[in-house]
């Protein structure tokens, strides 16, 4: 397990108190609630395998891992839409994953409220993964290899939904981003060129009310100024809540590791950062638009490609499970 294993206090390996996970001290106590789902080597070690296990499909072809690549911020870049089983296309572009410990909705329109229950919308969804956890956990009771981590991890060989869903959510809670230029910068460790510190005078007076740091995002739904895409007929939060204030608000995507999560936006229609930057250049469907130089909207791109955590995106604890 290497460095993941510095995520857990000595103490707590396993046991029913909270692990303690490192993050830098001046971010606030992570949201979720460990004691109801202590993080343990064990635990965590059997969400890594379901996370990159196909057997989480219906016809056992995609994993999570499908969509949600480490190397690209746990992003897809190959394609706008999420894509299923049977080359099925979604609706929607499937988020980067990281600093998951303090979110408290889950899903571009805040579908689920907790991390526990997230990877039943993926699993669940027709054009997706398309299969019920029900039938997933009689496929793990059946497999050779999973009950013997089940024991490991919950001291049973029996896989329930719930086991299965806690040991994802505690390998996705290890899922911590906060080792870019940009932290370290906060740490003074690093210092920004005049470039990058000009992009983050600018972000902080552009930018930030939604993209607030440490984690670079509210946390909340927002509109991004686009408009309604006539073929996917997506209305975001407004499908969730039914209040037409809600129409075309999504959640605010964090824009950590931003450089290797494209394509942008809630449907993936942009794939360079620079087209990001001119959408709410030149957008009139918000209350104030940016406006910027040509040479101030390159600053900000390159303060961007500072919240770039190399050390996460190549973390070998987040990469496929090694036999």
């Amino acid at each position: 397990m290497g460095a993941l294993l510095m995520l857990l206090s000595a103490a707590q390996r396993p046991g029913p108190e909270p692990a303690v996970l490192q993050y830098p001290k001046n971010w606030p106590a992570p949201r979720y609630d460990f004691s109801r789902n202590p993080l343990t080597r064990e635990g965590i070690e059997l969400g890594r395998r379901l996370f990159y296990d196909p057997v989480l499909s219906r016809d056992s072809t995609l994993s999570c891992a499908g969509c949600h690549l480490s190397f690209t911020a746990f992003a897809h870049v190959d394609h706008a839409l999420s894509h299923g089983i049977q080359d099925r296309i979604g609706t929607r572009n499937a988020p980067a994953l990281a600093n998951l410990a303090w979110a408290q909705a889950f899903m571009w329109d805040g579908a689920i409220q907790h991390l526990d229950f997230q990877a039943l919308a993926p699993i669940s969804s027709p054009t997706e993964m398309d299969h019920s956890i029900q039938k997933i956990v009689e496929k793990l009771n059946a497999s050779p290899r999973y009950p013997a981590l089940f024991e490991a991890a919950f001291g049973t060989r029996k896989a329930t939904g719930e086991r299965v869903l806690k040991a994802m959510a505690q390998f996705e809670l290890t899922l911590i981003s906060a080792g870019s230029k940009y932290d370290r910068m906060m740490a003074g460790t690093d210092t920004f060129s005049r470039q990058e510190q000009n992009g983050y005078a600018i972000f902080q007076k552009n930018c930030a009310s939604c993209h607030a740091e440490p984690f670079f995002t509210n946390f909340s739904f927002e509109k991004n100024g686009l408009p309604l895409d006539t073929m996917l007929r997506d209305y975001g939060r407004m499908r969730i809540t039914q209040n037409p204030a809600d129409s075309l608000r999504f959640k605010v995507p964090t824009l950590r590791n931003i450089e290797f999560s494209y394509p942008y936006m809630h449907d993936g229609r942009f794939r360079k950062l620079r087209d990001v930057v001119n959408h709410y250049a030149q957008t009139t469907a918000l209350d104030r638009p940016l406006e910027l130089s040509a040479n101030e909207k390159t600053d900000l791109v390159a303060f961007l490609l500072t919240l770039t955590d190399r050390a996460f995106l190549f973390n070998p604890d987040f990469s496929f499970p090694k036999e």
